[in-house]
């Protein structure tokens, strides 16, 4: 009997550091919401037309450098000279507007996904705190998830109404 409750004693504190941990699959959380499929739809617009704006230009120095060639011939050293500095200034226009569409369509992806990325984590918290977690990690940088560890997506995605 005496053995017993020292073994009782013993494990007893064991059980009171048994933490609460979680894993919750935030890249398909992300995927299923409204607000990711919209934010897709914009930058997807806003490439169009970025490349769009590209083509023209391109077209627009292609027909410049053409026209050039055609009558490079016949020009003399000082308009020849002109020229190849309109082109060359043409062609780092068009090299630093591809440039900036590049950086603008980044900047723009990162400020969606922010967004939703704090709505998500925002979500994490409220059903770890209602669901008594210590720990809550995300399932895509976990190397091996034991039996032990909840899976909460699902929890996450229904308090965002994903489906």
């Amino acid at each position: 009997m005496k053995k017993i409750i020292i073994a009782i004693l013993l494990a007893l504190p064991m059980t009171m550091f048994a933490q609460k941990i979680g894993h919750v699959n935030t890249g398909a959380v992300v995927q299923g919401m409204s607000e990711y499929a919209a934010a897709q739809t914009e930058l997807q617009t806003l490439a169009k037309q970025f490349e769009e704006e590209l083509t023209r230009k391109q077209s627009d120095f292609q027909a410049k450098n053409e026209a050039y060639q055609k009558e490079a011939a016949n020009l003399s050293e000082t308009l020849k000279q002109y020229r190849e500095q309109e082109l060359q200034k043409a062609y780092d226009e068009l090299m630093q507007f591809n440039q900036t569409c590049q950086q603008e369509l980044q900047k723009q992806e990162q400020a969606k996904l922010s967004e939703i990325q704090e709505k998500v984590m925002k979500a994490v918290q409220e059903v770890g705190n209602a669901g008594g977690y210590a720990y809550i990690l995300d399932a895509a940088s976990i190397p091996f998830i034991g039996t032990s560890a909840s899976d909460i997506t699902d929890q996450v995605k229904a308090k965002l109404g994903v489906k």
